[in-house]
Order: C-alpha cells, then sequence, then structure tokens
C-alpha cells in the first residue's frame, strides 16, 4: 500500500510537471508524459501481459492498458495517464478497505500461542503447543495465552476470553475448570491437564474456520464472477465495433474520433466496482461478526442466514445452560435444611449430574465419616445409613419398590424423593436452567420477521412444554432421539418457502446429524462439542442464543450493501456506456464511471465491518 502511493505521488508530480510547464520541446513533454505512465501503471500492462500468456485476457488490467495505450496513440496522452492514475487510487482504497476488514479477523489470529510451558519433573521446558500431548502438564503464568484446551488441577485465575467470544468480562477458573486454548490467563498461576492436542484444539481450529471462510462464495459473489466472465469479452468486440464500423459507414466520421470513443466506452465497462466491492461487503461482514464473537464458515453461510423463515433450536445446552441445580425443596416433618443434608450425604459417593447438582446446593464439606452401607440401585436412586438412620432417596421406582407413600403431584423438573427409616419427609426439585438472554432471543427473533421458533427437545413433555411457554416459542417436539430429530427437520422444512431457508441451533454431539442437515447449522461453540463445531456452518463462541439475530443483523446489512453495489455499479455503467458510445462523455466522465464507481462502492463495502449498533 505504501509502494503504491509512493507511486502516486511521483506520478502526479511528473504528469504535473508535463500539464502545467510550458515546454517548448513536444517530444520532452511526450517523454514526460510516458514516464508518468510508466510510474503509475507500468505493473498493470505487466500484469495484463502476464495474465494473456496465462489465458486470462479478459480482466481489469486488460481493459485499463489497453484504453490507456490507446488514448497515447491518439494523441490524448494527459488524459491516458489520468485514467491509469484514477484507476491506481481506487486500487489504492481498495487495498486499505481489505486491509481493514483482513485486520478485524487478522485480530483472531492473535490467539495462536507461540509455546506451552510443559511440566516435565521440577523443571518447566518451553515447547511448540504441536509438540504437548494429551496428558502432559502445562503451567500457565499471569499474562500467558492458555496455549492447549485443558482442565485445571491445580490453581484459580481469572481467564480474559474476549478473543474466542468477544465478552469482555473476565470467567473465573479454579480446579477442575475446563480452559480453551487462545484465552488469557490475567492473574494467577494455573496447572492444567492437557485434554486435546493443538491441532484438535479450539485456537486450531477457530483459525482453521476463518482461513477458510472466504473460500465459500455466496451467490452474489457468483453471479458477479459468472457477470464478469461473459460482461467483459463482449464489451471487448462492441469497443472494437464503435472504433471500426461507424467511420466506414457514416459519413464525416472520423477514425481517431470513433476510436477515441471506443476507448471511453472500454475505460467505462471495467468491472472493478463489481469485481471488488461485493466479495469485500461478504468479507467485512464475515470480519464484522467475528467482534461478536460470531464466527462464520463462508459468505455463503452469511447471505443464506438472511432468507432465514424458521428457526430449530435444540432445549439442553442451546436454551439451557445444561447444568443441573436445586430448584426447591418440599420438606414433611422435618426443615429445608435438614432434608438437603441428608440427600446431600446420601448422594455424596455418586458423580451423577443429579448427584452433584445436591451437593452444590449443599455446599459445606461431606463427612465421610457419618455415611455407611451405601447401596446404589441403578435407575431407582441411593440407599444408605447416614448418622444411624436408614435414607432412601431417589425416583418413584425406589418409593414404589420400598412400598412408601410420597407426593404424587404433577412436577416439572428431575424430582428426589427422599425418606427416613420407611417414613416420607419430603422432595426436591432439580431442573436445567434457562439461559439469561434466550426469551430475549425468542423475541428479537420474531421481531426479524421469522416464521416460526421450533424447540426439540429427547426431556419429557412435561419440561418442553414449560420452557417452550416460558420463552415464548411457537412450537415444541419432546421425548425425541437424534434420529428423531432429522425426522422432525424432514417434516419442518416443507412448511417453508421455496427460498427460504431453515436453521437449526444445537450443541451436543447428537446435534451433529441434524446440524448437517439444516439450511444453515448454528453450534454453541463455548460449551459446544467438537462434533458439533464440525457439523455447524456458524459458531457463536459466546454460547448466547441472541446472538443468533445478531448474526441475521449482520447477514441482512451485509447483503442489503452487496445489492446496493450492484446497482449502483451496473446502473451508472450502463447509462455511460450509452452517453460514451453516442460521443457526449469524455474519457474524464469514463474515469468517474470506472474509478469513481468503485471508490464508492468499495467505501459503502466497508460499512459492512461496522456492527457496533446491531
Amino acid at each position: 500500500m505504501t509502494k503504491r502511493l509512493w507511486r502516486i505521488i511521483i506520478g502526479i508530480a511528473v504528469l504535473a510537471t508535463a500539464v502545467l510547464l510550458n515546454l517548448n520541446n513536444e517530444w520532452l513533454q511526450i517523454a514526460l508524459f510516458i514516464i508518468s505512465y510508466i510510474i503509475v501503471g507500468g505493473d498493470v500492462v505487466n500484469r495484463a501481459v502476464k495474465n494473456i500468456f496465462k489465458g486470462q485476457v479478459f480482466d481489469e488490467n486488460f481493459l485499463m492498458s489497453i484504453a490507456t495505450i490507446g488514448a497515447f496513440f491518439i494523441g490524448e496522452y494527459p488524459e491516458g495517464v489520468a485514467v491509469m492514475l484514477f484507476y491506481q487510487v481506487g486500487e489504492l482504497f481498495q487495498s486499505y478497505a481489505v486491509g481493514k476488514s483482513r485486520k478485524s479477523i487478522a485480530s483472531l489470529m492473535d490467539i495462536r500461542p507461540d509455546y506451552a510451558n510443559v511440566k516435565k519433573g521440577d523443571e518447566l521446558v518451553k515447547v511448540d503447543p504441536d509438540e504437548v500431548q494429551i496428558g502432559d502438564i502445562i503451567v500457565i503464568k499471569a499474562g500467558e495465552k492458555i496455549p492447549l484446551d485443558g482442565k485445571v488441577i491445580e490453581g484459580s485465575s481469572m481467564i480474559d476470553t474476549s478473543a474466542l467470544t468477544g465478552e469482555s468480562v473476565p470467567r473465573e477458573v479454579a480446579v477442575g475448570s475446563d480452559v480453551l486454548s487462545g484465552c488469557i490467563n490475567i492473574n494467577g498461576v494455573i496447572k492444567a491437564e492437557v485434554t486435546k492436542e493443538f491441532g484438535e484444539s479450539t485456537v486450531s481450529k477457530i483459525l482453521d474456520l476463518v482461513e477458510n471462510a472466504s473460500s465459500k462464495k455466496s451467490n452474489s459473489e457468483q453471479f458477479i464472477t459468472k457477470f464478469a466472465r461473459y460482461y467483459t469479452p463482449v464489451v471487448v468486440i462492441i469497443a472494437v465495433f464503435l472504433a471500426i464500423i461507424p467511420p466506414l459507414v457514416i459519413d464525416g466520421a472520423t477514425f481517431s474520433d470513433w476510436i477515441y470513443r471506443a476507448l471511453t466506452f472500454l475505460v467505462v465497462s471495467c468491472p472493478c466496482a463489481l469485481v471488488i466491492s461485493i466479495p469485500l461487503s461478504f468479507f467485512g461482514g464475515i470480519g464484522g461478526a467475528s467482534k461478536k464473537g460470531i464466527l462464520v464458515k463462508g459468505s455463503n453461510y452469511l447471505e443464506a442466514l438472511a432468507e432465514t423463515e424458521i428457526v430449530v433450536f435444540d432445549k439442553t445446552g442451546t436454551l439451557t445452560k445444561g447444568v443441573f441445580n436445586v430448584q426447591e425443596i418440599h420438606p414433611e416433618g422435618v426443615s429445608k435444611e435438614e432434608l438437603l443434608e441428608l440427600t446431600a450425604y446420601v448422594e455424596s459417593y455418586s458423580n451423577h449430574p443429579i448427584s452433584l447438582s445436591l451437593k452444590r446446593a449443599y455446599s459445606k464439606e461431606i463427612d465421610n465419616g457419618r455415611i455407611s452401607d451405601v447401596e446404589e440401585i441403578s435407575g431407582h436412586g441411593v440407599i444408605a445409613t447416614v448418622d444411624g438412620k436408614k435414607v432412601m432417596a431417589g425416583n418413584v421406582k425406589l418409593m414404589k419398590m420400598m412400598d412408601i407413600p410420597y407426593f404424587k403431584g404433577e412436577l416439572i423438573g428431575t424430582v428426589v424423593h427422599v425418606a427416613v427409616n420407611n417414613k416420607y419427609i419430603g422432595y426436591i426439585v432439580i431442573a436445567d436452567e434457562v439461559k439469561e438472554d434466550s426469551a430475549q432471543a425468542i423475541k428479537e427473533l420474531k421481531a426479524a420477521n421469522i416464521k416460526q421458533t421450533v424447540m426439540l427437545t429427547g426431556d419429557n413433555k412435561s419440561v418442553g412444554s414449560k420452557v417452550a411457554k416460558e420463552l415464548g416459542l411457537d412450537k415444541v417436539y419432546a421425548e425425541l432421539l437424534p434420529a428423531d430429530k432429522v425426522e422432525k427437520l424432514e417434516e419442518l422444512f416443507s412448511q417453508k418457502s421455496k427460498k427460504g431457508k431453515l436453521t437449526f441451533v444445537g450443541d451436543g454431539i447428537n446435534d451433529a446429524p441434524v446440524l448437517a442437515r439444516a439450511d444453515i447449522g448454528i453450534a454453541m461453540g463455548g460449551v459446544g462439542s467438537d462434533a458439533a463445531i464440525e457439523a455447524a456452518d456458524i459458531v457463536i463462541m459466546t454460547d448466547e442464543p441472541s446472538k443468533i439475530a445478531t448474526a441475521m443483523k449482520i447477514s441482512k446489512k451485509t447483503l442489503k450493501i452487496a445489492h446496493q453495489n450492484i446497482v449502483f455499479a451496473i446502473g451508472i455503467k450502463i447509462i455511460v456506456l450509452i452517453l460514451s458510445a453516442i460521443g457526449i462523455t469524455t474519457m474524464w466522465a469514463a474515469i468517474f464511471a470506472d474509478v469513481g464507481v468503485t471508490i464508492i462502492a468499495v467505501l459503502n463495502a466497508s460499512r459492512a465491518l461496522n456492527v457496533k449498533n446491531l
């Protein structure tokens, strides 16, 4: 970019010298114009020649070269240099806009760690992350990037996850917490056991997604590629006819006049504005989305998102946190504290998510000396002796098996019934929590004219209906196996229009088939499984459902900008092409129709990067 800028400045200086100084020697003046042209446009002519030998004849380099060299042949030296000069100014603006887009995406590239501190015996060895194996112990000091995915085995700290999620609020990690590569350790020193090799780590997969995003073109980009392929040869043929036929058939017409018109026609016809600005619009949209923690795997998915009519959600881990917590405690004949304590003690030996949630709710240290005779009955619950009392905690099956009367009202969630010495003492309701912004996400999607919001879940009907009602979803299908989800998706496909798209949002490994089958698959990347992220077209690193609506807004804005550029560029070109053919416009108008339109289109395309207020 700096090199091109200096060429433009020097070229302008030489051109100004040739135009402004009243030189007596005509050949010296022409020599200055030629020098100016070589400085400014030498690289364009060079590329045109190279491309001709490669079989790529009809591109913008060829058009600009033939038009400007032609201008020299008919004695229009200043205009020939000016056309190339303004073309280079347009290219300068383009490289700046592309650089800005790349910078926003390349900021993700900074998350790649340079080294890992591996603990070998009593020593710390600094090695390349690629060399670290699963099971190795790594030490992450304050201020260092986490080099690989792992689980904390010692220490606690605050982690900056903004590079992955776009969120500025640090996250606290302690023993047992999962840490993702690419995040930054803010204060404490932590030791972690590596759970994935670098090639399979979060940072590696994100970099791969970003690097390959531009390879999948949108329909708009494919249209422009096809358009340029046929359009350019056609305008060159028209320009040749324009230069040769009128002087032969029209009385008084001169070759110099019609060659000038043909050259002007060629300058106007250059499809730079379209070829540059349309991909740049989508590149900017992908870059803007990455700022929000939304990774889009290709322009085609960003474009398709704007045409979504039905959004289908998985429940657990997508609309809910996927973390079970104690929601209600209902004692009978004992206090809430005693009911929770006895249940936590009975369940203390189990690692089942329900047991873990009970221990978490109790939050006190478990004294194993108070527990004996622990018996876990699969599919029923646990029986143990606590302080000499026989305590039973489990589901309805356990109560029926022990012939203990229990509360039979309709309850939503997982219910743990508890009895002491065969006497019922109450129940505890454990349920998954709805994410804070799930309701807002559904509200925003409906405001964006999404026709249907649907939830598919393997959970029971009462839980599914409760969550659907709470969030305002249109439909819910419960008690589904992974294969059933694909079947339901096929049904929903018939309910959208021909051009409409169906988007599925999920996070678990069982969602991978549905993510792959949907028109657009969106994975919750923060806690999402590798299989879901691999199968998805878009990954939301923040785990916030509300980012789906944000992604759709970015998609619609990007598409609107691309369409504006297509209409504007083609419209101006058609008008000026007609005016050029009938001799009304000069090459200066042609310069505006080419370079001016390109600059305006590129500046308009760069707006796709601005996602602050979406």
